[in-house]
């Protein structure tokens, strides 16, 4: 059950008297967040504010700190994810975490709690220009689909062999946003943007040689594109560009909703 669920659920409960109000307020005191150790301070209430759960930055942390913090977020989230989680460290938190899933090409942790079925309209297209670009791709891809986003995979199909993109044109037509994925020179969102007619959102990769500067040129091109209606995130941020993406399908659920009301 989401946080939204068991706050409606609770306040429900002191309604028709299930529950006293002293037990109410006594499950209410962690609902904004809550403790865990000296070392971190569990925020339950961002998926009500913003629709997004708080998500575990891996990298910086202990094991011990990830598994500890994983363990309260459990008992309030059907879906808990760390992200950029080496394999050696999912070594060690398998043994600490039950029921722990591991995507590595995209180093995500989940606790999956129960079937995820998409709940939004629209579906997310992520485009990938390299293999060497797929762990970042992945990273968005895995994000939107524990968070209820259907999505459609495009690998490997950058300008040095553009057509292997333009063979595909139908997919990048079926998708209500895009998130495109490259390194090197970072030129393939501003030639998606001109096909597509939907919003696209760049994300630049580290991948590259020397004079890419670990991805501030495919950054600095893609901020300087040619092509409208292209948004950029940070270098290697494949997850921010799923939260946006995700964002994007949620407002327009939003609008779709209220236009029928």
């Amino acid at each position: 059950m989401s946080q939204p669920e068991n706050l409606k659920s609770l306040l429900e409960s002191v309604a028709n008297g299930t529950i006293s109000p002293d037990t109410a307020f006594e499950s209410l005191k962690d609902l904004a967040y809550e403790s865990v150790g000296e070392f971190a301070k569990i925020d339950h209430h961002r998926h009500i504010r913003t629709g997004f759960p708080e998500v575990i930055w891996g990298p910086g942390k202990t094991p011990d700190q990830i598994a500890q913090i994983m363990e309260v977020m459990r008992q309030r989230a059907s879906v808990v994810m760390a992200t950029r989680i080496q394999p050696d460290v999912y070594s060690i938190l398998q043994k600490k975490v039950r029921g722990l899933q591991y995507f590595e090409l995209a180093r995500i942790c989940a606790i999956i709690s129960q079937e995820i079925q998409p709940c939004f309209h629209g579906k997310i297209g992520i485009v990938s220009a390299g293999t060497a670009d797929l762990p970042i791709a992945e990273e968005a891809a895995v994000t939107a689909e524990l968070y209820g986003f259907r999505v459609q995979r495009l690998w490997d199909v950058g300008v040095a062999g553009i057509h292997r993109l333009l063979n595909n044109r139908h997919l990048l037509n079926s998708v209500s946003v895009l998130i495109v994925v490259a390194g090197m020179e970072g030129a393939l969102p501003s030639v998606v943007a001109g096909l597509a007619d939907c919003p696209v959102i760049a994300v630049p990769t580290s991948i590259g040689y020397g004079a890419s500067f670990g991805g501030l040129a495919p950054l600095l091109t893609m901020l300087n594109s040619c092509a409208a209606g292209v948004g950029v995130v940070n270098i290697d941020n494949g997850f921010g560009a799923a939260v946006l993406a995700g964002q994007i399908l949620r407002t327009s659920e939003k609008l779709r909703l209220a236009s029928e009301t």
